[in-house]
């Protein structure tokens, strides 16, 4: 795939901040106190929407979001408590991660995280599958949940990061809390035995010194990076293998004040760090970005801050202030995603700016330079006011899908009445490179076919060097020529050509193993592949 170097255009003129858009309610009036919502976009049909809140709601939308059905969790074997968090695969599967609550009065409150599968769109869901259950037994929370979607080696899998606590609440220096992981290649029929991420730790009491906040992002080459915050700060680790193992721990950045944070009308607040990372083919293909909120400009002035890394998360860039007010106020609560199709940036949060008496807005963020520059404006049609003695929640959510931008969040509107609204936001922004350059890969290469096995269409990548005459071909085992892909002389870069299966006289060929040869110039290699029907 051909990676462009470039600044960027915009060809829109921002929104203003006092924009209107249309909301739209998630939640039944029949739900009691709906918050941590979570909401994903189906790939496969971004109509397809589906949501879910505490303690164990689910929502599904078959028209954009802008109508929803209420439903709850029954069928969990583990009980559902809450910190709901749900994810499409690129096939169109859904899983809906939260904690448990088991049955039967065992005591046994949130032993484990819990994953429950829907193959149609969240109009029902298994019995779940539980993950990170230790006996003897520990608290697991707070954990996110991602698939990977790209076109790497480990397609499909999913991941889970969560926070292991030895006794949840404990003050006591004996217990501790870390960072752990697990891996689902199988679509979520079993997952891997947790293995430990954070090389530090930090203690049981649920605040600014407890390892928490650990959400995965999958990179373009199925590398998986995450971030926590705790008593060092903000930190991150990644893995490029799939899951099998991590790095070391890297600091990436201060946060003053800690991730529980104080606001007025909030019972608790928390700026734990959102990971994401850029998988599609924009000019910031791989950037890395974590967001979060912190009050280093004081404790009546809570902002959003983004931070990136275009080395794979070895080093970070300088932080950047995603909310462009100029008050002294808060904007607090915030999440993000990427756009896996544009690369734009996305992020939502509470805002007070140009409010008062602890009135609350809803704002989104837009970026369209990989992280450089925020546009901010208004997505709640109306302010409402949160009651501090009612919990609203630790997190809201937000999903991008090919231009499709969905927020989601909680309102609370002077009452202890909660409720879930969501609104459609079409990005039409045309964006341009006003300059291209190819870099040139330094090596001539060939690179094994994805999907593999495959049915019935692949891809096969390769790069050039120099620029020759190549030829990509397609074999049985006999040796006999099935298909000759390319044939012609190529300039040096990075190119990906698919196969669907068929002859050169476009007949579908049998089940087996095939081989592709590629040859440029002196250079000559050969792989195989797996055709299953």
């Amino acid at each position: 795939m051909k990676h462009v170097i470039s600044f960027l255009i915009s060809l829109a003129i921002a929104l203003p901040a006092w924009a209107q858009f249309t909301n739209y309610r998630v939640s039944a009036e029949w739900a009691y106190r709906p918050e941590e919502v979570s909401i994903t976009i189906d790939p496969t049909n971004p109509l397809r929407l589906a949501a879910g809140s505490n303690l164990n709601y689910y929502y599904y939308s078959t028209d954009g979001g802008m109508n929803w059905y209420t439903g709850t969790l029954t069928s969990s074997l583990y009980g559902v408590w809450g910190d709901p968090v749900l994810r499409f695969d690129a096939l169109g599967n859904l899983y809906y991660s939260h904690l448990s609550n088991p049955p039967g009065g065992s005591g046994y409150w949130i032993d484990r995280i819990v994953v429950q599968k829907s193959t149609n769109g969240g109009q029902t869901w298994n019995q779940g599958v539980g993950v990170g259950y230790n006996p003897p037994v520990k608290n697991q929370d707070k954990e996110w949940l991602a698939a990977d979607i790209t076109n790497s080696a480990y397609r499909h899998n999913l991941y889970i990061c969560w926070t292991e606590f030895d006794d949840y609440g404990s003050a006591s220096s004996a217990d501790s809390t870390r960072i752990l992981f697990s891996r689902s290649t199988d679509h979520s029929d079993t997952w891997s035995a947790p293995i430990r991420v954070s090389d530090t730790g930090g203690d049981c009491i649920d605040d600014d010194n407890t390892v928490e906040g650990a959400v995965p992002a999958v990179g373009p080459n199925g590398e998986i990076y995450t971030s926590w915050s705790g008593p060092l700060g903000i930190m991150s680790d990644k893995s490029t293998d799939g899951g099998l193992t991590f790095g070391q721990d890297v600091f990436v950045t201060d946060q003053p004040g800690g991730w529980a944070q104080d606001i007025p009308g909030i019972m608790r607040c928390n700026g734990m760090p959102v990971t994401a990372c850029d998988i599609s083919d924009s000019p910031y293909r791989g950037r890395i970005y974590i967001l979060w909120s912190d009050q280093r400009n004081g404790v009546n002035n809570t902002d959003v801050f983004i931070i990136k890394s275009t080395d794979g998360g070895d080093t970070w860039h300088d932080r950047v202030r995603v909310n462009n007010d100029t008050t002294q106020t808060h904007q607090f609560l915030p999440w993000m995603t990427v756009d896996p199709i544009t690369g734009f940036l996305y992020a939502v949060f509470y805002d007070r700016r140009n409010l008062t008496n602890d009135y609350t807005h809803v704002y989104m963020a837009v970026s369209r330079d990989g992280g450089e520059t925020f546009e901010n404006f208004r997505i709640s049609e109306t302010s409402f006011k949160p009651l501090g003695g009612i919990f609203f929640g630790d997190y809201i959510d937000i999903a991008a899908y090919n231009r499709k931008v969905h927020p989601i969040w909680m309102r609370m509107d002077g009452t202890s009445t909660l409720s879930v609204w969501t609104m459609k936001y079409e990005d039409t922004t045309q964006v341009i490179a006003a300059k291209e350059i190819t870099p040139v890969p330094r090596f001539t290469s060939l690179q094994q076919n994805y999907p593999n096995p495959f049915n019935p269409t692949t891809v096969i990548r390769y790069q050039l060097s120099a620029g020759s005459k190549v030829t990509l071909k397609i074999y049985n085992t006999l040796g006999q020529e099935i298909v000759t892909l390319t044939d012609q002389q190529l300039q040096p870069g990075i190119y990906n050509v698919p196969w669907n299966g068929r002859d050169r006289n476009n007949r579908p060929v049998s089940s087996g193993v095939y081989l592709y040869r590629l040859t440029a110039g002196d250079f000559v290699q050969t792989k195989k592949m797996v055709l299953v029907k």
